[in-house]
């Protein structure tokens, strides 16, 4: 179970915060609405490795009230809501998490979960998936299949499946569109800047912002910046992106010749080393970095947590330089986003973890079907969620007429 002291109150505010967020996930709600009868998840196990937070819980809960047996562990060492994690555990669900977890912790909560041998798995970054993959104590468990959250979590899977290595079928929910077009750039650029003040306080307005990746998550950043009043600079290394930043109006170049011209720097490319030890010295004097990509090998995090530093404010480490220079270093170089805030907002993540649950349940009803390869979320499912999506938010659409229909089908 979680190592959060359990206490009243603890669950009491985990409560609050679940029906908060379940308030603004009507999307989610519906969807789970739709299966309780049937209860189609009756004596399956699922396993978890996510953020945990208030907009989670609502789909572990939902997943719970279709029947199923829910473990879950956190998916980054900083990001779980203890009070979430409390909650969950008073609700029935197997919860192995705790904010600020060691390494060792991080990787021993993922073995309990694995432990439930669950036979459908909901990842975020991969790391349940690369251990049911590879470690000697799991790699031989039955699982059916399993999705992916996020594009470092993709990225990961791809490889695996390159090397022909991939044991189940895995749906990358990520490349829905209903989830990186609203989730990663919506849901990112909001909870980015939500992030960046709680830990800075600093004005947006006037300041040099170094967006580092145009992908959904850079494109959510830099527009919730600019219309913060910030000057935006991209850094980019795929030259589509790039031109498509410069047409829509950011100046454009290297991370070398940004980073003595920033005042604030955000990674979002699920990339290593994006920020390294070079340009960080040419930096300017109170320079604040961060990331939001899932890894915290964005930035030299360890280059500048070696450095003389100390905590300047909550999740905000000063960092002194040897050439004299302070600059600041945003949840050390973890998700910024969810380590320094609440991350998304409960009204994106009902798009993201509709996608998540109608996925377990497509999983479900065809894995005996499925080849052991990597597919993206079937469109009836993205056009479902997109159609629930505009439903809650009150917003009718046209519809094809006959005789539209009978156009778009001639030749």
């Amino acid at each position: 179970m979680s190592k959060v002291k359990s206490s009243k109150k603890l669950i009491n505010d985990g409560r609050r915060s679940h029906e908060w967020a379940r308030s603004h996930m009507q999307i989610l709600d519906n969807t789970i609405n739709r299966y309780k009868k049937q209860r189609p998840l009756r004596g399956i196990t699922l396993g978890f490795c996510l953020h945990i937070t208030k907009e989670t819980s609502v789909l572990l809960l939902g997943a719970k009230s279709l029947g199923a047996t829910v473990a879950c562990c956190g998916g980054n060492p900083l990001t779980t809501q203890d009070d979430i994690a409390a909650f969950l555990a008073s609700e029935g669900i197997h919860v192995y998490s705790w904010n600020g977890q060691t390494p060792k912790e991080y990787d021993w909560c993922i073995d309990q979960v694995l432990k439930h041998k669950p036979v459908i798995l909901t990842d975020d970054g991969a790391d349940m998936n690369i251990k049911a993959h590879f470690d000697a104590r799991f790699k031989t468990q039955e699982v059916y299949g399993a999705t992916e959250e996020t594009t470092a979590g993709v990225t990961r899977i791809r490889a695996v499946e390159k090397k022909g290595l991939l044991r189940y079928p895995v749906i990358l929910v990520n490349e829905a569109y209903t989830k990186h077009m609203f989730d990663n750039r919506y849901g990112t650029g909001q909870s980015t800047i939500d992030g960046y003040l709680r830990a800075m306080n600093l004005l947006l307005a006037s300041k040099r912002v170094v967006v580092a990746g145009y992908g959904w998550v850079g494109r959510g950043v830099a527009e919730k910046c600019r219309g913060m009043g910030s000057r935006v600079i991209v850094t980019e290394v795929d030259p589509v992106k790039a031109l498509e930043a410069h047409m829509d109006g950011f100046e454009v170049m290297p991370m070398s010749q940004a980073a003595p011209a920033g005042d604030i720097f955000i990674t979002c490319t699920g990339m290593t080393s994006v920020i390294r030890k070079e340009h960080i010295l040419k930096m300017k004097d109170g320079a604040v970095m961060g990331n939001v990509g899932h890894f915290d090998v964005e930035i030299d995090s360890k280059f500048l947590l070696n450095s003389k530093s100390k905590e300047a404010r909550p999740n905000l480490d000063a960092c002194t330089l040897r050439n004299g220079k302070t600059v600041y270093l945003v949840g050390k170089g973890r998700l910024a986003n969810l380590v320094a805030a609440e991350g998304h907002p409960p009204e994106v993540m009902a798009q993201s973890f509709s996608n998540q649950i109608l996925s377990i349940l497509y999983i479900l009803k065809n894995y005996k079907k499925m080849p052991n390869e990597i597919t993206i979320v079937p469109e009836k499912i993205d056009r479902q969620v997109a159609s629930d999506a505009l439903a809650a938010m009150k917003v009718r659409i046209d519809r094809l007429t006959i005789q539209q229909k009978a156009y778009a089908e001639s030749w």
